[in-house]
């Protein structure tokens, strides 16, 4: 029996509702005459109150509230990749030619296409036993073999009947012997995560490309990473630059309550991207949710579930899984807006009090898993998620909640970015957790010393930065030879290491290559102490062909690396035994 109310009173996205007894939390209500959508995310007796993901303004006293009975639920199946949807998945191309190009009140759009057929492969016959989890069969979406799965809902069973042939998301092609069909197509509650049979620990590294990120403050493969930074610092091109070249299968970007400029940058600019493994466009593994900050806040707060939720679905295929979201701030300022509304004691700076709560239950949805089911499939989720904190105050209660939560902090610097040091990541203010889960990895893949070429050079970086202070006030006169010799190694491993330029090959540096950088700058500098000692004087170390080409390095093709370091490092004593006629080095 369907339950009814009426509205008794409107303040902004929030709506109470008299008449709603038996309702549930979270429940999905129908708001008024033109049905919009909302969710009940507070009762007290008999009243409802509603947080509504449509803009409320004509909506009258006594319009009917009608609760649907199930939560916020979305579909998942074949169809969902090159998708661009709103935050409760609506799929915005579909809203345009049912309403124009905008968004109008009500729009009721599946998000699945009901018309288009996917050639289905059985993997199991008649006879079979089926649990939840288990692969039913597979159809060919862009470059995956997407697994049809039992739903985790489902009691499962012996295989009464499974069909093999071209069916829509809806089209029945299994069933079982108590009578349940099984589609392609699940339905999901966003707020409730998957299950998964097992849990992993994250001792294995997110390879995403970028120096300064995989030598110096790495995030796990299903782990969490926080990147906080003031407008301009470049938060947005460095979720892109990491959804182009991570070491992910499927990329699921939030864009949460951004400017629309921003959001038009990003959906003009991923439809163009090349995806460097395939050649292919980078939208064939991306799903994109665009909720902008003139849309409902309650919206934008569903928003983030929403891309959770599908990347647990990506994960249970057994794939690798990144998770943009841009940005949480603008989700917290959804929720403040919302429990404003409800007159809700508020907490620091106007933040509900469960702000830390809330924040905690999105980001331990990432994770390593051993998914559930048969065939044995291992998937991850590696959620990456901006902060936009007012003033680049890194104090304020979204961005501290965060770090609380997180693994690994990518702190950018608007002074930097304004310097064109890209990624913009200040290497004193960052740093990531992971680390030491890492050394087994480190040890099977890396050179031996790896970590203590990585440690070195965060410590060089850090001494270069205190004498930095000291040049400040009294002029680098008053620094010896060696500590001189210092500030210049730290400038090459900002410019020569940390730098990396997306518009040439360096866009991307395999983490070998990286080391092989690395180790190319903390062996000039070792040379150059041991000439110093020898009285060789430091303006004849710094005209030293050799710096010129540890600047070239990191734009020598990754295949020719290898021998253009060995010749290197091979010419390296000669060029300080003799500076004045100092052999051609190696050019690659």
């Amino acid at each position: 029996m369907a339950i009814r109310g009426s509205i008794i009173k409107i303040a902004g996205p929030a709506v109470i509702a008299h008449g709603m007894l038996g309702a549930r939390m979270y429940d999905i209500v129908r708001v008024g005459q033109e049905g919009l959508l909302g969710e009940i995310i507070r009762l007290d007796g008999a009243s409802a109150f509603v947080q509504v993901y449509e803009d409320t303004s004509g909506l009258r006293l006594g319009e009917p509230v009608e609760s649907t009975g199930n939560p916020l639920t979305v579909e998942l199946g074949p169809g969902l990749l090159t998708g661009i949807f709103d935050g409760i998945l609506r799929p915005l191309e579909a809203v345009r030619k049912q309403k124009g190009d905008f968004i109008a009140r009500g729009a009721i759009v599946e998000a699945l296409d009901r018309q288009k057929k996917w050639a289905f492969e059985p993997t199991v016959k008649s006879g079979d036993s089926v649990k939840p989890g288990d692969a039913i069969g597979w159809v060919q979406e862009f470059g995956f073999k997407h697994a049809i799965l039992v739903p985790p809902t489902s009691k499962g069973g012996a295989v009464a009947e499974i069909k093999r042939g071209e069916f829509t998301v809806v089209d029945p092609v299994c069933r079982l012997t108590d009578g349940t069909t099984l589609t392609m197509m699940q339905r999901w509650p966003v707020r409730a995560a998957r299950p998964a049979q097992q849990r992993m620990d994250p001792t294995e590294p997110f390879i995403t490309g970028q120096r300064v990120l995989d030598v110096l403050f790495p995030v796990a493969m299903g782990g969490t990473a926080a990147i906080p930074g003031p407008f301009g610092s470049g938060k947005t091109i460095t979720q892109q630059t990491l959804a182009k070249w991570g070491d992910a299968d499927v990329i699921i970007y939030v864009g949460c309550g951004e400017r629309g400029n921003e959001m038009t940058h990003v959906l003009d600019e991923f439809p163009e991207l090349v995806d460097p493994r395939t050649g292919r466009p980078l939208m064939e593994r991306t799903v994109i949710i665009a909720n902008t900050s003139n849309m409902p806040v309650a919206a934008r707060e569903a928003s983030v579930y929403t891309g959770i939720t599908l990347a647990e679905y990506w994960r249970d295929q057994g794939v690798k899984v990144a998770v943009m979201a841009d940005s949480t701030s603008r989700w917290a300022e959804a929720m403040r807006e919302i429990s404003s509304r409800l007159e809700e004691m508020p907490a620091e700076e106007g933040y509900p009090s469960y702000l830390s709560s809330r924040l905690a239950a999105f980001y331990e949805r990432a994770g390593r898993v051993v998914c559930l089911g048969q065939p044995e499939r291992r998937g991850s989720i590696t959620v990456i998620g901006a902060v936009s904190p007012p003033g680049g105050d890194l104090s304020e209660p979204v961005t501290q909640a965060t770090l609380r939560i997180t693994g690994t902090f990518w702190a950018l610097d608007d002074k930097l970015a304004s310097r064109r040091h890209f990624p913009a990541i200040n290497w004193l203010r960052s740093y990531s957790l992971y680390t030491k889960l890492f050394r087994a990895w480190y040890k099977e893949h890396m050179p031996a010393d790896f970590e203590q070429k990585r440690d070195r050079a965060g410590a060089l970086l850090q001494r270069e930065a205190e004498l930095q202070e000291i040049v400040q006030l009294v002029g680098p006169d008053a620094l010896q030879d060696d500590q001189r010799m210092i500030i210049e190694t730290g400038k090459m491993l900002r410019e020569d290491f940390l730098q990396q330029n997306a518009y040439t090959d360096d866009a991307h540096s395999p983490l070998l290559k990286s080391y092989g950088i690395l180790t190319a700058i903390l062996a000039f500098y070792d040379q150059a102490l041991a000439a110093l000692k020898r009285g060789m004087l430091l303006d004849d170390i710094l005209n030293l062909k050799a710096i010129e080409e540890i600047a070239r390095m990191k734009d020598v093709p990754t295949d020719q690396f290898d021998a253009y370091l060995k010749r290197w490092l091979e010419q390296l004593p000669s060029a300080f035994a003799a500076p004045a006629a100092q052999p051609a080095a190696a050019t690659g």
